[in-house]
């Protein structure tokens, strides 16, 4: 078993003859990869926190953006460490041992085709909120949304434990089937949705030279649309992000590998990694709940810790009040 995963791993990542050859593409990825793990980790807690405080958000909505962005810190704290981690030894031309490699492989699998997973999940709530409307919250439930969250982690972890047992053509058949089930199903969601909003127009039009009664519900439906935008923001980073990967994955799969081939590998691996920092850059652009509790999470933090100390002595009860305690501890 791990002869076979050592020989199918070094078709896509250098060999130790070859460390010398892609030394530029290690010093770059290297840099690139340590500033987006600490934004990843930094900026989807923060997102985390601040969609949980949110109470503007629809309960299931929430859910999955919560799943998601629990997925792209896990990628950062795992996936893109561990990258870091070997693009350093591979820097330093150290050849590392086959079965160090199975725990990138394994951690990168998991949180990224969890990741991957999320965003397809979050294109299905927001075609069902548009399609379905007012019956959304009667057919899409809070308890059926965990159990889709849920079997969401446990597919990416079956497939993950796919690529540790090493079953020849298993991993590549589960590969190919989850990348083309995900973006055949989002893509046909968005074309569906941009089919309702179009048959929609002529709805809200009338709707806005009607009785103001109707203002209610034409506000609710702008709302939908502006989350359903957000959501394809996310879809199209993410389409940017994995589709070179997936493309050079399938070259090296029919024609080989070569330098060349593992050059853009790499390349692509550390764009991939990309998309967790860049969706919560969305939500903070595109989600004014979300950025508003952003914002207020950022004017608490005490920025300047430099003030000048203040000392309030109260005569009457003899108590010494501190207004800067920073000062104190430096």
């Amino acid at each position: 078993m791990n002869e076979l995963f050592c020989k199918e791993f070094l078709d896509y990542f250098p060999t130790y003859t070859e460390l010398k050859d892609l030394r530029l593409t290690f010093i770059t990825n290297c840099i690139f990869n340590n500033f987006i793990t600490h934004t990843s980790i930094m900026l989807n807690i923060v997102t985390i926190y601040a969609i949980h405080k949110t109470s503007a958000m629809a309960k299931t909505l929430k859910t999955l953006l919560l799943s998601l962005a629990f997925s792209d810190v896990a990628v950062g704290l795992f996936s893109k460490a561990i990258y870091t981690f070997f693009l350093v030894k591979w820097l330093q031309l150290e050849n590392i041992n086959c079965n160090t490699y199975q725990v990138l492989n394994i951690s990168g699998y998991l949180f990224s085709t969890a990741s991957f997973l999320g965003v397809v999940a979050v294109s299905v709530d927001r075609f069902l909120a548009v399609h379905l409307h007012l019956r959304y919250q009667e057919l899409v439930t809070h308890r059926r949304v965990v159990v889709v969250v849920i079997g969401k982690w446990l597919c990416s972890a079956f497939f993950s434990l796919i690529t540790f047992w090493g079953l020849a053509g298993a991993k590549e058949i589960i590969e190919s089937v989850i990348a083309a089930f995900g973006f055949i199903v989002t893509f046909v969601v968005y074309i569906r949705i941009y089919l309702t909003v179009r048959r929609h127009k002529n709805q809200i039009h009338s709707m806005q030279v009607q009785e103001v009664a109707h203002s209610d519900e034409l506000k609710n439906f702008m709302v939908l649309m502006k989350s359903t935008v957000s959501i394809f923001y996310v879809y199209l980073v993410l389409l940017i992000c994995y589709l070179p990967f997936c493309i050079c994955s399938t070259v090296i799969r029919i024609y080989g590998s070569s330098i060349a081939s593992k050059h853009f590998f790499l390349y692509s691996m550390s764009l991939v990694f990309l998309n967790s920092s860049l969706n919560p850059v969305i939500y903070c652009w595109r989600m004014r709940h979300v950025r508003r509790t952003i914002m207020d999470i950022l004017r608490k933090i005490p920025w300047n810790s430099n003030r000048p100390l203040r000392i309030n002595y109260n005569r009457s009860s003899s108590v010494v009040q501190v207004d800067n305690w920073s000062t104190l501890c430096v």
